[in-house]
């Protein structure tokens, strides 16, 4: 998670650089704190995730050990399965779904990325319309021009693209790992979210200092 940075943006009158921020600027900067919030968002999500993966792991495991003790002992015993191990399958479906519950969210996440995404290149388009292809002259709030805020939204939402199709990975194979090596290479990608780096971080912060919602 963004540490120190918990909790919402929300974009009201006193948080604006001042009441006359309007048009590109105001949108450029509601599009700012949607990020931060969107990216918070999934960062809850992620905990989330990463508690169900793991549960589903260790059921896996332990069940994987279970029936090789099983299989070292069928010589000896002629009984069924043992009491627990449909409760075993029932908890490991439960665990499943509600990992797949938080990769839906996140699908949902990527998808208002992706109309932040639009926004800017609208935005991006009518400047250029307005203006010509080398933009306004005069920055919107402090130095960035308005293609630099475009390619900041293409950089956050490509990573989180990314690191949605790790995670739809992670749902589709790790409840079919019986490799505790395996699982823990799962675990760990689940966690560490290498397709978010610290420069994806840097890049959200960047622009919230530069829509004024961080003091420079």
């Amino acid at each position: 998670m963004m540490d120190g940075q918990s909790g919402d943006i929300t974009v009201t009158s006193s948080n604006r650089k001042s009441s006359a921020v309007t048009g590109s600027a105001r949108k450029i900067k509601d599009n700012a704190a949607d990020w931060h919030n969107l990216m918070m968002r999934w960062d809850k999500l992620n905990d989330e995730g990463f508690n169900s993966a793991t549960n589903i792991v260790n059921i896996r495991l332990t069940r994987s050990t279970s029936d090789q003790r099983l299989l070292a002992d069928e010589s000896s015993s002629s009984s069924s399965a043992p009491s627990g191990q449909t409760g075993g399958a029932a908890e490991l479906q439960y665990e499943c779904s509600r990992l797949q519950d938080v990769v839906e969210k996140m699908v949902t996440m990527v998808t208002k990325m992706e109309r932040l995404m639009t926004t800017q290149q609208g935005i991006q388009e009518l400047e250029a319309f307005q203006f010509g292809p080398d933009g306004r002259t005069v920055p919107l709030f402090h130095t960035w021009s308005t293609k630099h805020f475009e390619d900041s939204s293409r950089v956050l939402l490509e990573a989180y693209r990314q690191e949605l199709r790790l995670k739809q990975m992670v749902l589709q194979e790790v409840a079919h790992t019986a490799t505790s090596d395996l699982c823990m290479v799962y675990l760990s990608c689940w966690l560490h979210q290498p397709f978010i780096p610290t420069q994806t971080r840097l890049t959200l912060e960047a622009l919230l200092l530069e829509t004024g919602h961080r003091p420079l």
